[in-house]
């Protein structure tokens, strides 16, 4: 019988909405007790007295690159990477080489992840067979197998009508649509937002209605279906205004917002550097303002990443040649504590609960919680003290991130999967 004991640390559950010091006492892999002061000999104690414990967190929207790009990232480095950023379940994309849109691809990833990965990784499969917008994959099969999620991540499926026929199958096996809102007939070549500054830089721009179109077009679709759809990485005010209206309308949709949106601006990208570069592009202030907006009053459910790891080679480019994606696991927390919690936006706990309990209810998990009989997942931070962003320090393959040198608090120092350590130490 394996047994840890956490002591001291300052607990934030969202589920029961317990915030205070508390000790933690986990047995094989399971929350056993949780209270003040607990006297409990254990196999381990870990002191957390001045830290913070919340449940690990759940990430719904991660590129592992695995199969066919494991230059940039694999099942086990993005597994390492999102332990040390307390990230203890993630949700896969299914856009690699070659997609995964079959049983024999999926459980290819699921084998690798078990024996591999630190943490709990999720594979969703794509909507369509090789992602090529024709024909739908076997939704029977894949949902007996335990798919969790289907999408079409890094475009949408533009056939209207298909789409309809892809969320009526959702519906009717009960299972999430994932869906990167993006009309390819608007895009026209665009590498960044369409403002001022693309024209400045001279580079093509991305309208906000090159996502505002597909949003509309599909909360329409799911409140007719009555499929679950979640709408992934949001960038515009208008998104925000139509998942609202959608909500009011009982329509079951839900939505994320990544850091780099509501952190960063096309104001801040300093030239024509590719670590800027990510698809939605980074908008106005605005815009920005309309994402912290709708996560303060629960229009957006939840914080992902759209952690999408590429080599230097790759995004020394420059914006022209270089591919959309920055790196996010392992600054997830600390960036969202910092510009939201820090700033006045959110609560700590309504953090925790967009970052663990709402994406594992989206995603229909056990998980984001510290209740007692829940899995011992669990994620130990140091908010109290800053420190400065290294990618030298990442653990993922990828280090392009606009955020290096960013001083930021909420160091991990524990991450435990299943009551098993998977990280000890912090990146500060």
């Amino acid at each position: 019988m394996k047994t840890i004991l956490i002591k001291n640390g300052y607990v934030v559950d969202p589920a029961s909405k317990f915030e205070g010091i508390a000790d933690l006492y986990l047995e094989n892999g399971v929350i056993c007790k949780v209270s003040p002061d607990l006297d409990i000999i254990a196999d381990r104690v870990l002191d957390a007295a001045g830290l913070t414990v919340l449940p690990g967190l759940v990430d719904l929207h991660v590129h592992l690159r695995d199969p066919g790009q494991t230059h940039k990232e694999d099942a086990g480095t993005a597994g390492a990477a999102a332990a040390h950023g307390g990230v203890t379940s993630l949700l896969a994309m299914p856009n690699t080489k070659p997609p995964m849109d079959s049983v024999d691809r999926v459980s290819y990833i699921v084998n690798k992840a078990q024996s591999q990965s630190p943490v709990h990784i999720y594979q969703t499969a794509a909507l369509t067979k090789e992602m090529k917008g024709e024909d739908l994959v076997d939704f029977d099969a894949l949902c007996a197998y335990g798919v969790k999620a289907f999408s079409e991540d890094g475009k949408s499926v533009m056939n209207g009508g298909l789409m309809r026929k892809a969320l009526k199958e959702a519906a009717a096996h009960g299972t999430l649509v994932c869906e990167h809102a993006e009309d390819s007939t608007m895009a026209e070549g665009g590498v960044m937002n369409e403002d001022e500054n693309a024209r400045r830089l001279g580079l093509p721009g991305i309208s906000n209605s090159v996502e505002d179109v597909i949003v509309a077009r599909d909360v329409v679709l799911a409140k007719e279906t009555g499929a679950k759809l979640h709408f992934c990485h949001c960038s515009t005010a208008g998104s925000v205004r139509l998942i609202a209206m959608a909500k009011e309308t009982g329509a079951h949709v839900t939505a994320e917002v990544c850091p780099h949106h509501f952190i960063l601006t096309s104001d801040d990208i300093p030239g024509d550097d590719a670590n800027y570069k990510m698809n939605p592009p980074l908008r106005s202030k605005a815009d920005a303002e309309a994402l912290k907006k709708g996560l303060q009053d629960g229009t957006i459910d939840c914080i992902s990443t759209d952690h999408a790891p590429h080599s230097a080679d790759e995004k020394s480019g420059g914006f022209r040649k270089a591919p959309f994606g920055i790196v996010g696991l392992e600054t997830s927390a600390a960036l969202a504590y910092t510009e939201l919690v820090k700033g006045g936006t959110l609560t700590l706990m309504q953090m925790a609960e967009k970052m663990c309990l709402n994406p594992a209810r989206i995603l229909g998990i056990d998980a984001g919680t510290l209740t007692v009989g829940a899995p011992a997942d669990i994620a130990v931070f140091d908010f109290e003290h800053p420190y400065r962003i290294d990618p030298e320090t990442f653990l993922s393959k990828g280090k392009n991130t606009p955020f290096a040198g960013r001083e930021v608090y909420g160091a991990v120092k524990y991450t435990l999967t299943d009551g098993d350590l998977v990280w000890e130490g912090g990146n500060d």
